[in-house]
Order: structure tokens, then sequence, then C-alpha cells
């Protein structure tokens, strides 16, 4: 399995064997300790016994001690199959009555009359029994000190047989735990693996929501809700992608023929004056199909699905509305309309895109030179803060209440309008007034004559 779902296997594994295993390491630890105790006060208990039998043949001989332990029952006594044992017995005084001189005691001798202590003798290490007999001069038992020194093989092969016993069962529980949680995870993300082979045999044109399967952990709902989400935006961009190239390809059809019609005309034509004609009729047409192509772009470009960033920046409202409708003058001269603006004192500041906003005023002000009657008069407005405002008040037919959401999309154009256009330019307005955050809105001119469309921008204080 490889892939991100391979490490997730790779991580559920991980968490669950490495705690267990360290588990074992530390509960095997603690059974080797456990289990060494256990052989030491086994043998230790040994070896006091053989240091309580040594002490029973010390006798005293006037102010001496005296030993009198037969050498085939000494023999017999520290008989051993497996260990050497030593012993020593001292005197009050430190002599050395019987056994192994070098076993002198421990460095600081111990104040209790039974005690243990490790060392090493001949160069083994060893476990040695102390044992303290006797008390004054009228004591009946003589006072000596008795030492039992035991090397250590048996107690090492008596830990290692309890550590083993202990161990084991505790192994083979760790590897049937372990089995059973590889089984586990491995069935715990078969469901996942069955969600992927369903979503892997979809066709890259079905968008639908991915239905979530019967056995699919809860945890992963919120996951398939999220990607059914995105499934649900990717078929909304797909839908505009497919309705924009559709209606492009629409309104570009009248006008190729167009095209097509007048290059026919003014190839057959033979008088230099039709073809000046016809050529003309093709350069207007070919304009038409320019600004077209060029509403269709920025139409493309506006579309908040497809803005990935928009940097606003701190500018002049006023000032930027006030340049852009003079360079509409000359085109208002020549339907004599009367062509105004009103702005504030100081000027109006907001955070927006000055190249969108410049675009968003052409087209309303293209929208309102075009549809208004000769001899008319169209007027922009600034309003200031706390909710900065851009209106542009028309002399053109007033729009039916029913028409005012209408005239905000694509293509659309109201019937009786024998003004040229492409009904994209409200439409593109729209597109980059929601990038700003405003709101543009429809209604009748204050004097009841004509139309006045509103952009409301957000407080730039509160942004």
């Amino acid at each position: 399995m490889t892939g991100p779902k391979a490490t997730l296997r790779r991580k559920l594994l991980r968490w669950l064997l490495i705690p267990l295993s360290l588990l074992f390491l530390v509960d095997a630890a603690g059974s080797w300790f456990i289990a060494a105790r256990l052989s030491g006060r086994v043998y230790d208990g040994e070896l006091m016994e053989i240091a309580r039998e040594l002490a029973l043949h010390v006798k005293r001989s006037g102010a001496m001690l005296a030993w009198d332990l037969e050498s085939d029952a000494e023999r017999t006594l520290l008989l051993d199959q497996y260990d050497k044992v030593y012993y020593s017995v001292h005197g009050p005084a430190g002599q050395v009555v019987a056994g192994d001189a070098a076993l002198g005691g421990p460095a600081a001798a111990p104040p209790r009359a039974l005690d243990f202590y490790d060392s090493e003798l001949h160069g083994e290490p060893v476990r040695v029994a102390l044992l303290r007999t006797g008390g004054g001069a009228g004591a009946p038992v003589p006072q000596a000190t008795v030492e039992v020194a035991e090397t250590l093989v048996k107690r090492r092969a008596l830990a290692e047989e309890i550590f083993i016993d202990v161990t084991l069962p505790q192994l083979l529980l760790i590897l049937i735990a372990g089995a059973l949680v590889w089984v586990g995870v491995a069935r715990g993300l078969a469901p996942l693996s069955r969600l992927q082979q369903a979503v892997a045999a979809r066709s890259h044109l079905d968008l639908s929501p991915v239905a979530p399967l019967a056995d699919v952990p809860a945890e992963v709902h919120p996951l398939l809700q999220e990607i059914n989400d995105l499934m649900a935006r990717l078929d909304e961009v797909l839908t505009f992608q497919n309705r924009f190239i559709a209606d492009a390809a629409h309104q570009l059809r009248t006008p190729v023929a167009g095209l097509k019609a007048h290059i026919e005309v003014a190839l057959r034509e033979d008088d230099p004056a039709q073809t000046r004609r016809a050529l003309a009729h093709l350069y207007t047409a070919v304009e038409r199909m320019s600004r077209l192509v060029s509403q269709l772009l920025s139409l493309a470009r506006n579309e908040p699905s497809g803005v990935k960033k928009l940097e606003l920046a701190p500018l002049d409202l006023s000032r930027l509305v006030f340049e852009t409708t003079m360079e509409w003058v000359p085109e208002a001269y020549k339907k004599d309309i009367d062509l105004g603006f009103e702005g504030p004192e100081p000027h109006v500041t907001i955070k927006g895109d000055a190249l969108r906003l410049t675009e968003l005023i052409n087209n309303l002000l293209d929208n309102a030179i075009r549809y208004s009657r000769r001899g008319g008069r169209v007027t922009v407005r600034v309003q200031p803060p706390p909710r900065p405002r851009v209106s542009v008040s028309d002399d053109g037919p007033s729009i039916p209440v029913e028409e005012r959401q209408r005239v905000f999309e694509r293509f659309h154009r109201l019937l009786g309008s024998h003004a040229d256009g492409s009904g994209l330019g409200l439409a593109i307005v729209r597109e980059i007034a929601a990038l700003h955050h405003a709101e543009i809105t429809l209604d009748d001119d204050t004097d009841g004559i004509g139309n006045t469309f509103t952009v409301a921008f957000p407080d730039p204080q509160a942004t």
C-alpha cells in the first residue's frame, strides 16, 4: 500500500505497537529484578542455615576457641553441585579459628547479628552470609563470627528460569496483541480503501456528491462533507465556464457572420464608393465585436470565483470618479448630453482596486449615455462616509421594477430597447462591486425621469 493512507497505517501501527513494546521491555526489566530477588532470598536462606550449622561446632577451650567439625562432615555440609562454597570462623579478636583466611568480612562490618553482603573471593563474585554468635565470657555460646560464601551460578540459573517462565507468556501475549492490532488497523482502514476506490471509479465529469458508505467511520463524515462542498463549488465554477463559453459563442456568432457578409460584399464590389461603404460597415462590425470581446474578457477577469486574491489599497474615490467622468465628455457631447459631476470636499477615501473601479465607472457611464435621450442629462455623484457611494443618474427609459434585478444578468437586454449594446456592462459592474464587498442598487431618478444606479461601499474605517 502506498500514498497517504499507507502513512496513516504506519502511524497507527507505531502509535499502538511501540507503546506495547516499551511496556514489554519495562515489564521484562521488572521481571528480571524480581526473579533475581526471589532467587537470592531462596539461596540466602540456605546459606544462612549452613552458617548456623557451622556455628554449632565452635567451642570454648579455656580462654581460646576450638573447632570440632570433622573433615567428612565439613565436606558434606559444604558440598554443592553447581557452586563453590567457602567459610571462615573468626574469634572476637579477629583470629582465624577455621576455614579460609581470605574470607575476612566486609570492609565495613555490619552491626547486625545476621547479615548478607556481596564480595569477591579468589577472583569470583560471591554472596556471603555473616553470623555472629555468643556474648560475654559467661555466655553458654562462645563469641565468634561465622561467614559462609558461595559463588552465584545456581542463583543466576534460577533467576533466568524464573525470568523466562514469567516473560515468555507475556511475550506471546504481546505478539498476539500486535497481530490483533495489525488486523484491527487493516480492517479499520478497509472502508477508507473502498471509499478511495469508489471515488477513483468516478468520471471526471461526475461532480455529484460522494455518498458515504455505510461502514465509513463517523470521523470521516466531516471530510466527506468538505469534499462534497468542494465538488459543489467546482460544479458551480465549471457550470459558469460552460455557460460563459456558450454565451460567448452565441454572442460572437452574429458579429462574425456580419463580418463575413460585409467582406463578401466588399469583394464583389467594383465601384470604389460601394467598396468604401462596405469597408465602413466592416469597420463598425469589427468595432462592435472588439467591444464584445473586451467585455467578455472583463467579465471573466472579474468573476469572483476566478479571482484568487484581490489587493485593496486606499484610494481617492472622488478623484477617480471625476477623472473617469471627464474622459466621457466627448462621447456625451456627441449626443448633446449634459454630463455633470458632484463630489464632496474633502475627498472620499476607500479601499479598492483602481483599475477595476475605473472599469466599473466606465460601464455605468457607457450605459447611462447609451440609453439617455438626446439632449438629456447624466449626473455622477460621490457621497462621503460613513457609507461611501457612487451614483449615476440618467434620462433613459425608466426600468420597470420587475426588471431591476435582471438587468444585472449577463446578456440581458430590455425588450423594446434599440440602443446598441451587448448586455454585459451591468453584469461587469455587479461582479466588480462584489469583489469590493459593495452593494449595487437601481432606483428611479429623483426627478422621476430615468434611472439611478448606486454603488455603496463598506465603511473604510471598519475594514
